[in-house]
């Protein structure tokens, strides 16, 4: 998590010399999404696993492990939301400087997951890269069932198919940012690209389906996905231009 902040900081410092914003709010706001976002995660996953929580409410609460994504995200989005507006930095302009750095950040988070193993690998599988997580944190169990795979059992990355994900996203957000586009588009094609990879891993991933055979990750990222198609469509002709 301490990379990623360094590295989204790096860029989002990058962004804010290019577009003549004031460099030194790199710090307010990386430090503040980072501190946001890792609430948010956390108070997401124990929502999600509440009647677990009210049980042992102390093992949620003091652990490394146990955060949830699109917690972290609402979370970080209202933290640095906060730093922006109190610095008289437009919304949409501030979005589209902190897109491409979310997307590299949230991939270098996940080869945190991947060295760790904190439970959010696929499925089992006879694919040359399978991996076994023998050390995980959390016990190398189906975090479905709690029970322990038996030796030689091998699962998707998913880690790192997500950490390739974002290489992508960074990559695509990154060579489009100098362009003449409305204020707040690299913002809604990060939703929309991180909406879709989200949704596509999940087919290799094991968590639970809660609707229509879709897991609530695949929901959030239809959702962002929604969300930026949208928010695209509506506004290319209202919009004001970004800073370039």
């Amino acid at each position: 998590m301490a990379l990623a902040a360094l590295a989204g900081a790096w860029v989002v410092q990058l962004e804010l010399k290019r577009t003549g914003y004031n460099p030194e709010l790199t710090s307010p706001i990386v430090f503040t999404a980072v501190l946001a976002g890792l609430v948010g995660a956390r108070l997401l996953f124990i929502f999600e696993e509440w009647s677990n929580f009210l049980r042992s409410p102390w093992d949620y609460i003091f652990t490394g492990a146990g955060f949830t994504w699109y917690g972290g995200f609402f979370g970080g989005a209202l933290g640095a939301s906060w730093v922006v507006c109190k610095n008289k930095i437009p919304w949409h302009g501030a979005a589209d400087i902190i897109a491409p750095a979310a997307a590299i950040a949230y991939g270098i988070g996940r080869i945190g997951c991947h060295v760790a193993g904190d439970g959010d690998w696929g499925k089992v599988t006879n694919v040359p890269w399978g991996v076994a997580y023998t050390k995980a944190i959390i016990g190398w169990v189906d975090p479905s069932t709690g029970i322990p795979y038996p030796p030689g059992v091998r699962v998707h990355p998913t880690p790192i198919y997500e950490f390739i994900e974002s290489v992508i996203i960074f990559g695509i957000l990154w060579s489009l940012r100098k362009r003449d586009y409305p204020a707040g588009t690299m913002f809604w094609l990060c939703l929309i690209l991180t909406g879709l990879a989200r949704f596509a891993v999940e087919f290799w991933r094991i968590n639970p389906a809660i609707g229509f055979g879709l897991t609530e990750a695949q929901w959030f990222g239809l959702a962002f996905t929604a969300v930026g198609l949208i928010q695209l469509a509506r506004g290319g002709a209202r919009s004001p231009k970004r800073a370039s």
